[in-house]
């Protein structure tokens, strides 16, 4: 007999829901998260479709707000980065919500951890699916889905899908491109590098069969029961606040996920900004601060970082600390550890003291 050390983790299969709530439910779980919240699997997938872009892109950049418009796609900001996406009812979306403790703290062991099922899911339905490091999954060198994760509140949130079907063309006509060659470019690409498992078995699977085979898969690899949870008034209250913010103009027209104008103070919420000269250059700092904890941050400056996508992953993995120096620097040598960041000039330290002192906070 199994022995479980932690309780169930609460599976919440929402089914069909409207494209912002499809979004919307695991911000919601995130934020509402207490102490005494189970971890939680959701699974969801839109009425109708619609388009998504991640939390450090700008609107205006990514997207072909004329054809949305046209066609009457809705556009909405998430709270995890990646690429603007488009999406329909032939996706099932699988959002993990997790205590931090729960999960591996190393980003790349993370990503494994959640995209094992999945992987296993596309296997046990005769795909040979495989992670690509460090977080998406491949068929014969065709990917079939990526991840994203961000910290929210207590919740550590993983996100991705099962990929039933995919349009790609109209993906291509919703991204923003300099010219209709370049357009039937983005769809050769897409038919060239991406799959589905109707591609892959020559039909369309059932959603239920489908998701029952990813719940059990998710029970043999975390080695915890999954069980059927109910979705709490708590969390109800809280998906239709960040319904409203979803919805409005000033977060969806917002650049690189923070607004870097109109500084307004409520309750126990402030902004804060601040620049730090650093040995190997400037580093700016604006963040957002909730009851003391970081809710949003953007950085930037004049240093050089590699990979590319490390500022991003920084951002993302600050969000929902303390703004006390031991949190930020413990965080920071995670990811620097995990991404093998190089900052010439810049150090973790660097950055600790530069959202301090953003702050007014004393180190």
């Amino acid at each position: 007999m199994r022995v479980t050390f932690v309780q169930p983790i609460r599976l919440l299969d929402l089914g069909l829901v409207s494209p912002i709530r499809s979004q919307t439910v695991y911000h919601a779980v995130a934020y509402a998260m207490t102490a005494d919240t189970p971890d939680t699997i959701i699974m969801v997938s839109p009425t109708v479709p619609y388009v998504c872009i991640g939390y450090h892109q700008e609107l205006v950049k990514e997207i072909d707000l004329d054809y949305c418009r046209t066609h009457g796609l809705p556009v909405y900001r998430r709270e995890v980065g990646g690429g603007a996406v488009y999406l329909d009812a032939n996706q099932v979306f699988v959002q993990w919500v997790f205590h931090e403790e729960h999960l591996p703290r190393d980003l790349s062991e993370r990503f494994a951890l959640y995209i094992r099922p999945l992987v296993e899911t596309y296997q046990a339905l005769g795909v040979n699916a495989y992670l690509r490091p460090m977080n998406d999954i491949h068929v014969g060198g065709k990917k079939i889905g990526g991840t994203g994760a961000a910290q929210m509140g207590l919740g550590t949130v993983v996100v991705g899908s099962l990929m039933l079907d995919f349009d790609k063309a109209t993906m291509a006509q919703v991204l923003k491109v300099p010219s209709e060659k370049m357009r039937d470019k983005v769809f050769e690409s897409l038919e060239q590098y991406m799959t589905t498992l109707a591609e892959q078995l020559g039909r369309v699977p059932d959603r239920r069969a489908v998701a029952q085979a990813y719940v059990a898969k998710c029970a043999e690899v975390l080695g915890r029961d999954v069980v059927d949870g109910a979705w709490t008034s708590t969390e109800e209250a809280m998906a239709q606040q960040i319904d409203a913010r979803f919805v409005a103009d000033e977060w969806l027209d917002q650049k690189g996920g923070l607004r870097q104008s109109g500084i307004k103070i409520h309750e126990d919420v402030r902004l804060i900004s601040g620049a730090y000269k650093a040995a190997g250059g400037l580093i700016r700092v604006t963040a957002r601060l909730a009851e003391g904890r970081i809710d949003d941050i953007s950085l930037s400056g004049d240093f050089t970082i590699l990979p590319a996508f490390a500022l991003g992953a920084i951002e993302q993995s600050l969000r929902g600390l303390e703004v006390r120096p031991e949190p930020l620097a413990s965080r920071l040598r995670e990811v620097y550890q995990s991404l093998h960041v190089q900052s010439p000039g810049v150090t973790t330290d660097d950055f600790t003291t530069a959202i301090i002192a953003a702050s007014g906070a004393a180190l």
